[in-house]
């Protein structure tokens, strides 16, 4: 089974490096789900990836009370993806930043960069088109 995980996770992280964005989704304390984007997702060690964005605080916060993660890699052109299930095993900051904020924008925008290291347990396929929930082969 891990073997199979392997082969499919090598195959999502491929798909991966061709897209702009990666879909992150996480469960706040109270059961309300989170969706955001993220830029970039690589493999770390043997069932592992590293999700990095400047991610926003509602997904860091999620995730110190609920670590269970749902990681969408998803070519819609080509309607192929992989929804990759698991537990965050940790939160790296990456980068900072200064802390400048022009006047026109009226919300602050996310100011630390961070990785997540994700343990993937689960591979789905993803696709737009009518699918199924059993795990990718």
């Amino acid at each position: 089974m891990q073997r199979q995980i392997e082969t499919v996770l090598g195959k999502a992280i491929r798909l991966a490096e061709r897209l702009e964005h990666i879909i992150v989704t996480t469960v706040g304390e109270g059961g309300m789900p989170h969706v955001t984007a993220a830029g970039k997702v690589s493999l770390q060690t043997e069932g592992q990836v590293a999700v990095t964005a400047w991610f926003c605080p509602v997904t860091v916060m999620n995730l110190q009370k609920n670590r269970a993660i749902s990681i969408v890699i998803w070519d819609a052109d080509a309607d192929e993806g992989y929804q990759l299930l698991g537990e965050m095993k940790r939160i790296e900051d990456l980068a900072f930043m200064d802390g400048y904020m022009p006047e026109e924008i009226e919300r602050p925008s996310p100011q630390i960069e961070r990785k997540l290291v994700v343990r993937v347990d689960k591979i789905l396929g993803f696709k737009h088109a009518p699918h199924n929930d059993i795990e990718a082969a």
